[in-house]
């Protein structure tokens, strides 16, 4: 039985608001969900974004996949089943996260338009920032940086995807990034986003 269903867990509201963090902060808690096929740059981008913000004053937390599971999904695999528990356990964090009032830049292929949707659901109205790096297939193919393309080619590799599993492309994310442009010009359009919507300080 889950806890969600335990009548001995209880939910506790802390004193200290998520209003009240942000203002000692100096701005908004938000979820940056990068999406985008193997070596479309996400990875890259939110990296970089993330030296640029903390280097402005913002306070920020990146969530990376490949590291994500090296410890709170290490138990999973790469089933459809699994993928989609990678993606909730991520969003649960990320919404904690946010809720301290972090600037929380998260990089997942995370494939399917429905648990995207599922995290934006979870963080809230205003909370949730999809930015998907629309890289072409070939491209990120060539570049392939940590060389799964070729395995999955070989047949070494199965759904993967891009090749035998499929990608489903946002329909609304916030910000649509061209993947073969530089990385301070895909910051910078980032970081402008922020700014308008009052986010981090102008």
């Amino acid at each position: 039985m889950g806890a969600e269903h335990d009548e001995n867990v209880v939910w506790h509201s802390h004193a200290v608001t998520r209003a009240e963090r942000e203002a000692q902060h100096g701005h908004q808690g938000v979820l940056l969900w990068f999406t985008g096929l193997s070596g479309s740059g996400k990875s890259t981008v939110a990296g970089a974004l993330e030296q640029g913000l903390h280097r402005a004053g913002v306070s920020t937390y990146l969530l990376d996949g490949d590291n994500v599971r090296h410890g709170l999904c290490r138990d999973l695999g790469f089933s459809d089943a699994d993928r989609k528990e990678n993606i909730r356990r991520v969003g649960e964090v990320a919404k904690l996260m946010v809720d301290a009032g972090l600037v929380v830049l998260s990089a997942f292929i995370s494939p399917h338009r429905a648990e995207r949707e599922m995290v934006r659901d979870l963080l809230g109205e205003g909370r949730f920032i999809e930015i998907f790096v629309d890289t072409p297939l070939a491209i990120c193919e060539a570049r392939d940086p940590k060389g799964l393309y070729k395995k999955a080619r070989a047949g070494e590799l199965r759904n993967f995807t891009g090749i035998d599993a499929v990608y489903e492309a946002p329909e609304r994310a916030e910000i649509v990034l061209n993947g073969e442009e530089t990385v301070d010009a895909l910051c910078e359009k980032i970081a402008a986003v922020l700014r308008s919507r009052q986010i981090i300080p102008g």
